[in-house]
């Protein structure tokens, strides 16, 4: 069963970077990652003038691109994390979510200033672990709760691959 987790914070946060950093630690022993990337307000574009942004503009449902290695989807639809997440169950052992703060799955808050801390106070659910820049807020972390320093993608893989359940570490 594949196993799902988020990383949740402000823009600017170092989600995307952090996320970089974990998925080549994860696919090197074996788990195969999905990254599911939050665009809540719809800044994402295809590259205009290409051929798959002219058929989707022409109102195709889907558009798939087929390259030597890779396949690409865009799809109109629902786009509810829950549907995204059946989708690629059976086919990925860990999928990390960007964003979706007010999604079900258990999150790791991701925040670099003490403005951003603010993440904390927004998430429905206390998160499972926090990863900043912020040294300050370290012994901050209600008991239990674990907090990383942004640059420690080993040890926060470890923790990740533990609260999954995945092998490999």
């Amino acid at each position: 069963m594949t196993k799902v987790i988020g990383f949740a914070g402000f823009s600017g946060s170092g989600k995307t970077t952090l996320i970089a950093r974990l998925t080549p630690i994860f696919e090197a022993r074996g788990v195969r990652v999905a990254v599911i990337k939050h665009d809540a307000h719809g800044h994402y574009k295809e590259v205009e003038g290409t051929d798959s942004a002219q058929l989707y503009g022409a109102g195709a449902s889907a558009v798939v691109v087929v390259s030597p290695g890779e396949v690409r989807y865009r799809e109109r639809g629902e786009s509810r994390l829950d549907s995204v997440l059946e989708r690629l169950e059976i086919r990925y052992d860990l999928v990390i979510v960007e964003g979706f703060k007010y999604g079900s799955h258990d999150k790791i808050a991701v925040f670099r200033t003490p403005e951003q801390a603010a993440i904390l106070k927004e998430l429905p659910v206390p998160p499972v672990a926090w990863v900043t820049t912020d040294l300050a807020v370290i012994g901050q972390a209600p008991g239990g709760i674990p907090v990383f320093p942004a640059d420690d993608a080993e040890g926060i893989a470890r923790f990740v691959a533990e609260r999954c359940g995945l092998r490999g570490f």
